[in-house]
């Protein structure tokens, strides 16, 4: 029972190659080889030997899976399995039954099959079997009728017979088996396959072949359509790449090809198919004269004179305004965008050529500079060769000896080590051999225990250095400059003490001046003498360490003279004040005359006004004065706002402070009344200032609005000319008065900042 379920739940199959394949229903696994469930038992017996069966050429051989080998001869093995595969003759059956159909078997099991296949087709009724009773319960006599099954010796005969059967049935690959079995049941050729299993198997296998050959043809037909079909559209010139089908349809519709299929939507698939290779080929033209009028315009821009700076702006003109490009087409179809592209590539070319034309002049030029200074450096080397350049040679000595050498000449004004460099580098080489023949000198004036002073001689230094073997050998030039070196560096130690030692006793100079500066009982005068100062100072550490009567008496010539140089300047001074003093006087004198000679002005001037002046002098409404007060309201909130928590100083009484300052000037005794006076003045002029600027339109200084009546208030009856020239004159006086008093040493007091209008429209100014 389980070998029948296995075999049913395997089902045979083809690819559309051809190939057969079996596939399980219940694992859903697929494979090519033939399961056993499904294999026949002579097909069992060949497949538990290693043994197989393949073809050459249409020749048959044998090869054992096993040992790998191969025979052309069957082998014994192969044979006892055939021999074993075929079933045993059978005697018939004294008592068969009988099919519709006829058909007889020797197995049970299919033979039941077959029986249970017609019976559920041809119906109980007319179903005669073996062993079955009638109507009235007697047996009905049986008889072996004569075998018409067709046999065939191979297993795919039978299979191309029954596909051959369903051929001839014209047998559609979309019907159902049953409907197959119906249509060919009754053929003797239905039993060419024995299994119901196989003959289901064959008629999938046909169904799946039948559908291939009907998509093939499907696939001719349409491949020959789209062929007419195209050819058709070809016909038309008036159909472009870019008409619709709604278009072409009115213009094609009349064609035999366009009738030849019935299917519109089959029409338009091939119309846009058409379309589209329309398309390709119309994208394909423009690229290629695309890159045909690219390359041209690369000719073009090389024929120009462009430079590697060139701007586009300049480049684009002078392509537009070319006759080449103006007269053909071609270059309509480039966008100012692929011309740019084209441009900046030549450019990108230009300057490559440049850098490499530069970078080749560069290496040139670094060569030719390496070779001359090679070169210099043989002449050098020549030079040292000579005795010429040594250790301690300046280049002054040298530069007469190279001067007019080409080599030297040469390499004047290049980048790089100069002549000079060159020259010092190989002074230092001869330095650094230098020090190890001065290591040696010294080693031996350390063993000698011989000291270079500033009278030493050169003969004696050299005779000293032939008694030791180790410097005996040197060359006298070289000790020569070892010794003036060692000479030198003597000498300059011995000037530094030197100078030590003064700075040492200017030092202890300043010191002792520094005491006489600062006696006290009694103090030092500009009359008096050493011999007084003297006998005070002795006994002092600073009067001991100077050795010499003169420094000490120096340092009290230095005291006695800056004595003097301050009197001096305190007379110069006590004069210039003196002077200053009776120019303050004049000018002030001149200033209260001037003001008396107003205030009298002023007076006359309203004595003899007429009474029409008060009229004329009627103030105009002002439309900017309600936005004044708001803001000078603002301003003082502000300022007490600020003044409450401490970021200005609160306010204070300005005329109290003034005269607190003034007392306190008087009693002091220290200032002067000239000073007093000019901060009166200047603080009187500021509370002027303050009156006119808050009341604009009172107080003496009235605008002249052309009446003529009012305008004489300003300066009480003089002429404008007047008054300008007496104003300029005051303002000349303060100037020259300033410029020739110095500033009084106090610090300022700050008044308290004053809130004015300084505009019409309300805006407050702060004086500081």
């Amino acid at each position: 029972m389980n070998g029948i379920n296995g075999a049913a739940s395997w089902s045979q199959a083809s690819t559309p190659e051809g190939r057969v394949y079996y596939y399980n229903t219940q694992t859903k696994a697929t494979q090519w080889t033939k399961p056993a469930e499904l294999m026949t038992p002579a097909e069992r017996a060949l497949a538990n030997q290693p043994w197989k069966e393949y073809s050459s050429n249409g020749k048959k051989y044998w090869y054992n899976t096993e040992n790998k080998t191969s025979s052309w001869e069957m082998p014994q093995v192969y044979k006892d399995a055939l021999a074993q595969s075929q079933p045993a003759t059978q005697p018939a059956a004294p008592h068969q039954q009988f099919v519709a159909g006829g058909t007889a078997s020797f197995s049970s099991y299919p033979q039941q099959r077959d029986r249970d296949d017609y019976g559920e087709r041809v119906g109980p009724e007319r179903q005669i079997g073996y062993g079955q009773n009638d109507t009235n319960g007697s047996r009905a006599p049986t008889f072996q009728p004569q075998s018409t099954d067709p046999d065939y010796s191979t297993f795919e005969e039978g299979e191309a017979a029954f596909i051959k059967l369903l051929r001839r049935s014209n047998v559609q690959p979309d019907w159902t088996w049953e409907q197959t079995m119906r249509a060919t049941i009754k053929d003797p050729q239905y039993r060419a396959l024995k299994d119901p299993k196989d003959r289901k198997a064959a008629f999938e296998k046909y169904a799946v072949e039948v559908r291939l050959q009907e998509k093939d043809r499907a696939k001719e037909r349409l491949a020959k359509l789209r062929a007419d079909f195209g050819t058709m559209l070809r016909s038309h010139p008036e159909i472009k790449h870019y008409t619709r089908w709604k278009t072409a349809r009115p213009i094609i519709q009349g064609e035999t090809i366009f009738r030849s299929t019935s299917d519109d939507t089959e029409r338009r698939q091939l119309f846009e198919e058409y379309i589209i290779d329309l398309k390709k080929a119309n994208v394909e033209r423009e690229i290629t004269t695309k890159k045909s009028a690219m390359d041209e315009l690369v000719g073009i821009l090389k024929g120009l004179d462009l430079e590697p700076y060139t701007r586009w702006a300049t480049a684009h003109e002078i392509i537009q305004s070319n006759e080449r490009f103006q007269g053909d087409e071609k270059f309509q179809s480039l966008s100012k965008s692929d011309i740019l592209t084209a441009f900046e590539n030549h450019i990108k070319s230009l300057e490559r050529t440049f850098n490499d034309e530069r970078q080749r002049e560069k290496n040139s030029k670094a060569r030719r500079e390496r070779q001359n200074r090679d070169q210099f450096l043989s002449l050098l080397q020549e030079l040292k060769a000579a005795g010429n350049i040594k250790a301690g040679t300046k280049w002054m000595q040298i530069l007469p000896l190279v001067e007019d050498d080409p080599r030297y000449k040469a390499l004047l004004g290049q980048t790089g080590s100069t002549p000079l460099d060159l020259f010092w580098d190989m002074v230092e080489e001869e330095e650094r051999a230098l020090r190890l023949i001065r290591n040696e000198v010294y080693d031996v004036l350390e063993d000698k225990r011989y000291e270079i002073t500033p009278k030493t001689t050169l003969p004696e230094f050299l005779s000293l250095m032939s008694t030791d073997r180790r410097t005996d050998s040197i060359p006298p030039d070289t000790l020569t400059l070892i010794f003036h070196r060692l000479l030198e560096k003597v000498l300059r130690r011995t000037e530094d003490d030197k100078h030590a030692s003064e700075r040492q006793q200017r030092r202890l100079v300043d010191a002792l001046r520094s005491r006489i500066k600062h006696l006290d009982n009694p103090t030092v005068l500009p009359t008096s003498t050493w011999e007084a100062v003297r006998a005070q100072v002795a006994h002092l550490e600073e009067f001991q360490a100077l050795e010499s009567e003169d420094l000490r008496k120096q340092a009290f010539d230095k005291v006695i003279r800056r004595l003097k140089e301050k009197e001096e300047d305190a007379e110069k001074e006590r004069e210039k004040d003196r002077g200053s003093k009776r120019d303050h006087r004049d000018r002030e004198r001149d200033s209260h005359r001037d003001r008396d000679r107003d205030l009298r002005n002023s007076h006359s001037g309203r004595k003899h006004a007429p009474p029409l002046a008060r009229a004329s002098r009627t103030p105009e409404p002002d439309a900017y004065e309600a936005d004044r007060r708001k803001a000078m309201a603002d301003r003082e909130r502000q300022y007490r706002k600020s003044s409450a928590t401490g970021l200005s100083p609160p306010p204070r009484d300005r005329d109290h402070d003034r005269h607190e300052r003034i007392s306190s000037k008087h009693a002091d005794g220290r200032s002067t009344a000239r000073y007093d006076r000019e901060r009166k003045d200047r603080e009187d002029e500021r509370e002027r200032l303050y009156r006119t600027r808050g009341d604009p339109r009172g107080g003496r200084d009235e605008l002249d609005y052309g009446s003529g009546i009012g305008g004489r208030r300003r300066r009480g009856g003089e002429s404008d000319g007047e008054s300008e020239g007496r104003r300029d004159k005051r303002v000349r006086r303060e100037r020259e008065r300033r410029s020739r008093t110095p500033q009084a040493p106090v610090v300022p007091v700050k008044d308290e900042p004053a809130v004015h209008s300084g505009s019409e429209e309300g805006e407050m100014v702060e004086e500081e």
